[in-house]
């Protein structure tokens, strides 16, 4: 490869790169609207049909089945708002990892106040053969936020 060809590879490379940073980030925003709607059938294709929830103090949530069922029962007794700061995204090839700060509300439907849990979550992302990113693996460090005493 000549000097040409390099830098035309490299500009290739790095805009391939930037197109699957930007899917990756429409793929969270998409997931939290899906969310905070209760709209399984949105959430549902974000996933790989092997994917494994890690949450402290629980055994793993394997498999979109397992979320559906969990997902379900949740919305039926709260809403869910959520948001995150993407502290960082990396690219390798077909996988990809995401670090987030996130913060979820779970307001009670009848009655009860919400409860807001924060942390950080560390997301491995797969790339489908049609290109888009799929979740794989997601561990979730959020703890209940304690009210400060004032």
């Amino acid at each position: 490869m000549d000097n040409a060809e390099t830098i035309a590879h490299h500009n290739e490379v790095e805009s391939t790169s930037r197109a699957d940073e930007q899917k990756i980030r429409d793929l969270i925003a998409l997931w939290h609207r899906a969310s905070a709607a209760g709209d399984l059938r949105h959430l549902i294709p974000l996933m790989a049909e092997d994917v494994v929830f890690l949450v402290p103090g629980h055994p793993p949530m394997r498999g979109r089945e397992a979320f559906a069922s969990s997902f379900q029962t949740v919305i039926q007794n709260f809403c869910i708002h959520s948001s995150c700061e993407i502290q960082e995204v990396q690219i390798a090839g077909e996988w990809a990892y995401v670090w987030n700060h996130l913060s979820v509300t779970m307001t009670p439907i009848s009655a009860g106040s919400p409860k807001r849990r924060v942390g950080y979550t560390l997301s491995i992302l797969h790339k489908t053969r049609n290109g888009s990113w799929v979740l794989a693996r997601d561990a979730n460090l959020l703890t209940e936020e304690r009210p400060t005493s004032g």
